[in-house]
């Protein structure tokens, strides 16, 4: 039984940590075009002794920001350009499509396990 309510809990520490870069991602998208904003990254980490996962450290992304000509921005310096993001788009895509199959993944088990508890509570009933 203690073995069912482990891949419960492991599936549903994945779903959380799932959700948790999800969130990023959509923000990274959001500012996308936001001067100056770097995109934020989100590492997994072992709980240590439990074996769940959660998201680590939001870092943020040191690759250069898009230098962008545009003599009206009121931030363009005196050459006319200024600070963009680096968010691409198509990664943040990318991301968000991995970690909703991953999210989609921990559900199946999650899902399996409460149908296997199910059956084992009714096997007992019996």
């Amino acid at each position: 039984m203690s073995d069912l309510l482990k891949a419960l809990s492991y599936s549903a520490s994945g779903m959380e940590a799932q959700a948790m870069r999800l969130r990023h991602v959509s923000e990274n998208i959001s500012n996308a075009d936001t001067p100056g904003y770097h995109r934020k990254l989100v590492s997994f980490a072992e709980e240590v002794g439990s074996g769940e996962v959660r998201a680590g450290k939001v870092r943020l992304d040191q690759s250069p920001l898009q230098d962008i000509y545009d003599p009206g921005h009121p931030l363009a310096d005196e050459t006319g350009h200024h600070d963009g993001s680096n968010v691409d788009l198509v990664i943040e895509i990318a991301d968000a499509r991995e970690a909703q199959r991953s999210y989609e993944a921990n559900l199946r088990l999650f899902d399996q396990a409460r149908q296997m508890t199910a059956g084992l509570f009714e096997l007992l009933r019996k």
